[in-house]
């Protein structure tokens, strides 16, 4: 794969080189051949004289004038009057004071120190190690046989009593009013169609249910503990 990846990359970049100086070339044949055009000199224009302006009038400078200075007061200056120095106060003479020789310290004479007997220690005899009892182990949790729990038999459903429907009574036919005949025109009385009496609904027994059985309960494995260490306190 990168052999290929190069190939193409080196096809391509000599494709581009070969453009390239192609273009070079035939922007060098267009130049050549297309003659250049040759435009007509610029015409010389003289030069305009300078008009010569007239100088300007000297300003005479006007004299500054000086503002007079204020006369100030000289103000005296206040006499302090000079304090006198204290007279220096000479320093008492403080006699010196003798000292006195003290006797030298008496000479302790050392106490011999008395040499105590070491006692002579009984040696202890090492108690005898019991053997380790051997503790059986004790069976893990999963590991035990769970008990069978007998299933509850279900009461049976006591079947649903069945409802007579109360049959409707049969409507009667409404006897048909003749109508009272008009003086102007005289109608025939048209006598009313009586009413088909309505029929019993038939009892439609009911299916009786199936009944599924329950359902199997999934037990889950007891949830692992974990164990987390505390957090340092922070200082």
């Amino acid at each position: 794969m990168l052999c290929k990846n190069t190939m193409a990359s080196l096809v391509f970049l000599v494709a581009l080189l070969l453009s390239c100086s192609s273009m070079s070339s035939a922007a060098r044949h267009l130049e050549e051949a297309v003659p250049k055009k040759q435009y007509p000199p610029h015409p010389i224009v003289p030069e305009l004289p300078k008009p010569e302006l007239s100088p300007h009038p000297a300003v005479p400078e006007l004299p500054k004038p000086e503002p007079p200075h204020p006369l100030v007061p000289e103000v005296p200056h206040p006499m302090v009057p000079e304090t006198p120095k204290e007279p220096e106060v000479s320093h008492p003479m403080v006699p010196e004071v003798p000292k006195h020789d003290l006797p030298p310290h008496p000479a302790m004479p050392e106490i011999p120190k008395p040499e105590l007997p070491h006692p002579i220690v009984p040696a202890v005899p090492k108690e005898t190690q019991a053997p380790h009892s051997i503790v059986p182990e004790v069976p893990k949790e999963h590991d035990l046989p769970r008990p069978v729990m007998p299933e509850v038999p279900k009461k049976p459903e006591a079947p649903h009593p069945v409802v007579p429907e109360v049959p409707k009574e049969h409507e009667l036919p409404h006897p048909a009013m003749p109508e009272l005949p008009k003086p102007e025109m005289p109608h025939h009385a048209v006598p009313g169609v009586p009413k088909e009496p309505e029929l019993p609904h038939p009892v439609v027994p009911e299916v009786p249910k199936h009944e599924m059985p329950p359902f199997p309960k999934a037990e889950l494995p007891p949830k692992p503990k974990f164990h987390f260490p505390e957090p340092a306190a922070k200082p």
